[in-house]
């Protein structure tokens, strides 16, 4: 059985567990996977959508590839970034307020309730921007369900690596790897 099948088959077992209330940060579900499998899981995201709604949730998927671009190109002095890129990484604040208008505007234009299962992906295109951290403390409160995250990166001791590229950080989510059965 290929890793990916096993993390979709990992999710399906969690997610079928009976949801109670918690927390903004304890209704966060991180699915890890190694980032070299960026294609593949994106082609396997209609199965944890699949298994989602096998379990009586809704769904919903928020995609963050392009947020930066679209961020960027409405920025008064996006021009001046391209000529000086050093400033990027300085954004990331106003970034992040960004991120967090956008995904409490599509949050609203859908039928989200606490049965609802908000999938994110493309976390790999914050990288160098804002933490994924930033990103989930932003708006997991938005969600009254759960926040599901997919990371290409690495898990270990409770820490999380987004990319394997740079320190990480500690986060409380509940984590779903491909490596052990749930």
């Amino acid at each position: 059985m290929s890793k990916l099948k096993r993390l979709v088959d990992n999710y399906e077992i969690y997610i079928g567990i009976p949801w109670r209330d918690a927390a903004a940060a304890q209704r966060v579900i991180f699915c890890v996977y190694n980032p070299m499998d960026e294609l593949k899981l994106r082609a396997k995201i209609d199965e944890f959508e699949l298994a989602t709604r096998k379990k009586h949730h809704s769904w919903l998927h928020y995609d963050l590839t392009d947020t930066f671009t679209e961020w960027l190109s409405s920025q008064k002095y996006a021009k001046s970034y391209f000529q000086k890129p050093q400033l990027l990484p300085a954004v990331g604040s106003r970034y992040g307020n960004y991120l967090e208008e956008t995904c409490r505007v599509f949050l609203k234009e859908s039928d989200v309730d606490d049965n609802t299962v908000v999938a994110v992906s493309g976390v790999a295109s914050l990288f160098g921007f804002i933490k994924v951290k930033e990103m989930v403390d932003r708006i997991a409160p938005l969600i009254p369900g759960r926040l599901l995250v997919f990371f290409p990166g690495s898990y270990e001791n409770n820490n999380f690596r987004l990319l394997d590229g740079y320190d990480g950080w500690n986060y409380h989510a509940y984590v779903i790897t491909p490596d052990k059965d749930l």
